[in-house]
């Protein structure tokens, strides 16, 4: 078994800086919306607003290092394994199976990583994003010519895709926690590494050391009990 390197530095940071962002935006979001108070409306809608465009520019760069990289095809959706990995999550978990899918550095994701993280970024992010930048420009309606929104719709929308956000972090916590220990899962997006149980290479392999053949004399050489007759 040998460690390899599966979350490089950028993931991880892009990852815990999303996580704590999405956290921060959920938390002044909801006193907006009146569910509780805490820091008062004024101070809860400033950082809000501050905390959403640092998250837009921490987007913007993980697109262009996904791009650059290639690392954008490890979203791409597949069937491969599916039906294993969901029986693994409803049933195997409990009973002590093994997981049905390894990490590698070509696939980071299971299938149902990857169709989560899809309806993320294509579902998720785009209405929660824009439907809160049209309410946080909602005085320049007009001028865009969208008078015939309906402030009160776009606040039902943005509220919306947020409960569907906090439902992807609660789901996406709880499948990290589902590993063989609490923190088996998580430990790679800290350290960047995940142990795997790839062969090593023959010339990679560590030496074990060798067993000679026991020496066999030439034909007709031999000793023989008791000496020459």
């Amino acid at each position: 078994m040998k460690r390899v390197m599966i979350y490089k530095r950028f993931e991880r940071f892009w990852h815990w800086s999303q996580a704590a962002l999405i956290f921060f935006l959920m938390f002044t979001g909801f006193e907006i919306h009146g569910s509780y108070q805490a820091l008062g409306f004024g101070t809860a809608a400033r950082l809000h607003g501050l905390a959403a465009y640092t998250l837009i520019g921490l987007w913007i760069l993980a697109i262009f290092w996904h791009f650059t990289t290639g690392e954008w095809r490890q979203y791409i959706p597949t069937t491969d394994k599916l039906g294993a990995v969901i029986h693994y999550y409803l049933i195997g978990t409990f009973t002590g199976a093994e997981h049905p899918f390894r990490q590698t550095t070509r696939a980071k994701h299971n299938p149902l990583q990857r169709l989560a993280y899809l309806g993320f970024k294509l579902v998720i992010s785009p209405l929660i994003w824009i439907s809160g930048l049209l309410y946080l420009f909602y005085n320049q309606w007009p001028a865009w010519g969208l008078e015939g929104l309906s402030l009160g719709g776009v606040a039902l929308v943005h509220t919306a895709a947020a409960f569907a956000m906090l439902a992807f972090v609660i789901g996406h916590v709880y499948m990290a926690t589902m590993g063989k220990t609490v923190f088996s899962l998580v430990k790679p997006m800290i350290t960047g590494y995940e142990d795997s149980r790839e062969q090593l290479p023959a010339k990679d392999a560590p030496d074990r050391g060798t067993v000679e053949a026991p020496h066999q004399p030439p034909s007709g050489q031999g000793h023989h009990p008791g000496g020459s007759q």
